[in-house]
Formats: structure tokens, C-alpha cells, sequence
């Protein structure tokens, strides 16, 4: 079991019993990235002259309390970055990293490996173009699991990391194998809060969810509350559930049921192109206040990346909750 750490004393860290109904500052909004090329490339959300990483960092802290590093799925974050991001942001900033692909159970080219890995790593068979976790031997698994720790490390150590994000595959299902490699994650990551999100139906459909939600609270974990589409081929129901007290997780990935399963899509900004109606934003908005009378602490994090889209949909749930971002 992954036992948290000690709550600091501190009024948010109340128990919810003691909260007063309706507080709303342990509610904080972001959005799952600030240098998405489409976002850049859309000119509406940095000011002029805010070209540079350290500028796009800088302004984006200055608009929300939270963000998402998704680079870090693509390729094994470097610790050098991790310590400029925490250089880079006021105190009280938090950053949520995405897992390493591979750790997570997705398909991992060899080109994204560190290059210095790359000429240990097995040879891949007759027209497989892509490793998977098991593919790699133990020891190259060890120094994977190592690396990842130690970029998190400098953001850890400035008071910056809240949650490290691990988004299962598709093919991940609840059978005993991947609950088995779950487990796994969390000894791996023990002494670090993880933000669980499945993307296999099977986890949180009518018949076992409430199984996969003990089971998310005995090791501790963060469920993921998802807003996706519905009825969309493997799609995961939103399940409104806290599973530690610490943290709770909305991720919204927009509604489009046209682009949720295409292929061969240019960017992930052409998946998750969706603009939120108001009305959606305002139902969302109630749930996330109920959630977060149960939670010490919830992160809304808006994963539609086409252009400013998530901004201002992450701007708009701030100003519905009352809250300034």
C-alpha cells in the first residue's frame, strides 16, 4: 500500500467535516500543457513578445495555479528541465508529470529512449516497430523506473510536484496481469502521490467500479475522474469518486465523438478539438464543488488542446466556481 505522507497543518488540510460547505480554495484549474504547438501557433494567449520557454512558463503561472507536464509521456523528462520549471513559477505553483510511455503499458519507439539506452535495448522482432514494458529486461526496466524519479526529484524537492500522472493504455484492462502492473507503479513510485487514469472500459463499467475504487483507495492512488465521450467505442465512464483524501483529479478531454477514436490524425490537438458549451461547463462546475467538499485538494485539468480551446475553458470553469486563475 502507498501510505501518504504526513498532512501539513494547515486550514485546507482540515477534514471535510470541518470545512465549511461551499469553500472553494481547494479547487485549482489548469490545463494539460502550455507549450502545445497548436496553442503557440494560435497567437491568443501569450502576449507579444512572450517567444521563449522561460517567458511562456512564466506568463502561464501567472494566469493558473496548476499544470500538467505532458512532454514527459513522449520522452524521459531530464532533471535540468524539471529544476528550471521549479525556478521558473512562484511558490505554491504546482506541476502534475506525466509518466514515460512505456511505464504506463503504451507501444514506445526506439527512437524516444535516452540515447545512451539505446544500444542496450534488445533487438525487436520481425516487424515490430515499438517495445513495450515487458519487451525490456529487468535491468533496463530498473534504470528506466531510476531516470524517471530522478527528473521528478528537483520539482519534489521545491514543494512544486503534487501528483505524477499515470495514464494506463487502452489495452490495459483489470485483469489480474495489469492490476499486477499497477501494483507495480505504485511500489516503483512509493514517497510520490500518483494520479491513476484508466482508459480501458473495463475498470469502471456498471459491474466493477466500485471494485476498482476500493481497490484505488487501498493503494492510496488519486482516481482519475475523466470527462470523455460517451458510448464511443472503448470509452471510460466518469465515475465521480474520491479515492485519497489528499488529491482529487477531473481531466477533461472534451466531447468529440468523431475524432475520440480516429486514426491517422496529424496532432493530438485534432482529437481533443472541442470547444465546451457553457452549459456543459456550468453542470461540470457543480460537480467539481461537490468533489471538492470530500478532498483536501482538487485539480481540474483541461486536456483539449486545439489552439486556445482549453484556456479559455480552463478560464471559464474558474470564473463559474468564482475562483481567479
Amino acid at each position: 500500500m502507498n501510505v501518504p505522507p504526513e498532512l501539513p497543518q494547515d486550514p485546507l488540510f482540515a477534514p471535510a467535516s470541518s470545512r465549511p460547505v461551499g469553500r472553494r480554495h481547494n479547487i485549482r484549474v489548469g490545463t494539460c500543457s502550455w507549450t502545445d504547438p497548436s496553442l503557440i501557433k494560435a497567437k491568443t494567449f501569450y502576449p507579444r513578445g512572450c517567444s521563449t520557454a522561460e517567458k511562456r512558463l512564466a506568463f502561464y503561472a501567472s494566469q493558473f495555479p496548476v499544470v500538467e507536464v505532458d512532454s514527459s509521456f513522449f520522452a524521459m523528462p531530464q532533471p535540468q528541465h524539471a529544476a528550471l520549471w521549479a525556478e521558473r513559477t512562484p511558490a505554491g505553483f504546482q506541476f502534475n508529470v506525466k509518466a514515460f510511455r512505456l511505464l504506463t503499458g503504451h507501444q514506445t519507439p526506439p527512437e524516444v529512449f535516452p540515447p545512451d539506452m539505446k544500444p542496450w535495448l534488445p533487438p525487436l522482432a520481425a516487424r515490430k516497430k515499438n517495445y513495450y514494458y515487458a519487451d525490456l529486461p529487468p535491468e533496463l526496466q530498473d534504470e528506466l523506473w531510476r531516470r524517471f524519479i530522478a527528473a521528478l526529484a528537483p520539482l519534489k524537492a521545491a514543494g512544486k510536484l503534487k501528483a505524477v500522472h499515470f495514464q494506463f493504455a487502452p489495452w490495459a484492462t483489470s485483469a489480474p496481469e495489469w492490476r499486477a502492473h499497477v501494483e507495480l507503479c505504485v511500489e516503483r513510485m512509493a514517497g510520490h502521490l500518483l494520479a491513476v487514469e484508466f482508459r480501458n472500459q473495463s475498470w469502471l463499467n456498471e459491474a466493477q467500479a466500485e471494485r476498482t475504487l476500493a481497490w484505488e483507495r487501498e493503494l492510496g492512488v488519486a482516481h482519475v475522474v475523466v470527462d470523455e465521450p460517451q458510448g464511443v467505442g472503448n470509452f471510460v465512464r466518469s465515475v465521480w469518486a474520491l479515492t485519497n483524501p489528499q488529491l482529487a483529479v477531473v481531466r477533461l478531454h472534451g466531447r468529440n465523438a468523431e475524432t475520440w477514436n480516429a486514426k491517422g490524425l496529424a496532432a493530438s490537438s485534432e482529437r481533443f478539438n472541442y470547444e465546451y458549451r457553457d452549459e456543459e461547463l456550468q453542470a461540470l462546475a457543480g460537480q467539481i464543488e461537490s468533489l471538492a467538499e470530500e478532498a483536501f485538494e482538487l485539480q481540474v485539468l483541461v486536456n483539449v488542446n486545439f489552439e486556445d480551446q482549453g484556456i479559455r475553458a480552463a478560464q471559464k470553469l474558474a470564473t463559474l466556481m468564482r475562483r481567479e486563475v
